[in-house]
């Protein structure tokens, strides 16, 4: 080999290394100013208030303010959109809400596809629904429920915060394992349908723990079962669903998303950073209050939530041609 060839070849790894070293500085570095957490719901919703809590802990980990942005919209779909359309710097992330399961199913036009261009970052929490009912109904379990619905067809309905949300898909789970037939009338978000639930407009809920105990614990819901595999320590006495309809499962979850492309060392960083936060008194406290069960783990272990509920919810929604409104 020549000198000049020598020459050549060192030049040209120097410049190979470089940007590398370039980026693991970088990475060293972030945040090196403020970061955008988007949420895809209004304020006030279990995915806003859940961003707010672990973007406080962020921002007091990691020195830079962790900016909460409501982008509402189409299912939690805005939100998305805004996310992975994003630089992939790790200055913009997401607040991933269950929705992003179901949306790819039922919005099939959508500009994006959320597990191809996303890059999951953590989990943070699972929190069960709850199938309750008014106090005016007369059942207080899931057998009489199910007693009571089929010898009065079409005397009951269940509530939601829209199609395909999770208070939705978990209702309509139910009719189909069951043979329920319960009538579904969805609303524009969960604050709507609880309201008309609790006066007893309708009479069958499936909402988030977050949204349902408030008004479970003064008694102005009924709590028959929680949605989760097993039982809730905010509902000890409370059974399961799959308890009496083996195998079913419908609970929402949420963690943080980036954009595709995103490098590996601020995901592991940020995923560092949240697992911490899980593991802190004060924000176990809160999930605890809220019903919730922490989502520690990898990044992949996120990835791979997201695509396990892709796959089970997507077939739901195409099952029973469930259509956006």
């Amino acid at each position: 080999m020549t000198i000049q060839r020598r020459q050549l070849l060192r030049l040209a790894t120097g410049a190979i290394a470089l940007p590398a070293a370039s980026r693991l500085a970088r990475a060293d570095a972030y945040p090196a100013h403020p970061v955008r957490l988007v949420v895809g719901f209004a304020a006030g919703s279990t995915t806003d208030i859940l961003g707010r809590l672990i973007g406080q802990w962020l921002s007091q980990r990691l020195g830079q303010q962790f900016v909460i942005e409501n982008r509402p919209g189409a299912g939690g779909n805005i939100g998305a959109e805004e996310m992975v359309k994003a630089d992939a710097d790790g200055y913009t992330l997401l607040m991933v809400p269950p929705a992003v399961a179901a949306n790819g199913a039922l919005y099939p036009t959508l500009p994006f596809d959320f597990i191809r261009d996303s890059a999951p970052v953590a989990g943070v929490v699972r929190v069960p629904n709850v199938l309750e009912v008014n106090p005016s109904v007369p059942v207080h379990s899931v057998p009489e429920l199910l007693a009571y619905a089929k010898a009065n067809p079409g005397k009951l309905s269940f509530a939601s915060a829209g199609i395909g949300t999770a208070s939705h898909l978990a209702g309509q789970l139910f009719n189909v394992m069951t043979g329920a037939n319960l009538t579904h009338v969805p609303y524009r978000g969960d604050g709507p349908a609880m309201a008309d639930l609790v006066a007893g407009q309708v009479q069958v809920g499936f909402a988030t723990m977050t949204s349902s105990i408030g008004f479970i614990r003064a008694d102005k819901l009924r709590p028959l079962a929680v949605c989760t595999a097993r039982r809730s320590d905010a509902l000890p006495g409370v059974p399961s669903v799959s308890e009496f309809v083996p195998g079913f499962e419908a609970s929402s979850w949420f963690g943080i998303a980036a954009p595709h492309g995103t490098p590996p060392a601020v995901v592991d960083k940020i995923n560092h950073e949240v697992n911490a936060g899980l593991a802190d008194a004060t924000i176990k406290t809160r999930l605890d209050d809220m019903g919730g069960m922490a989502l520690t783990g990898t990044p992949a272990a996120f990835g791979q939530l997201i695509a396990d509920e892709t796959k089970k919810w997507g077939k739901v929604i195409r099952d029973a041609g469930i259509k956006p409104q």
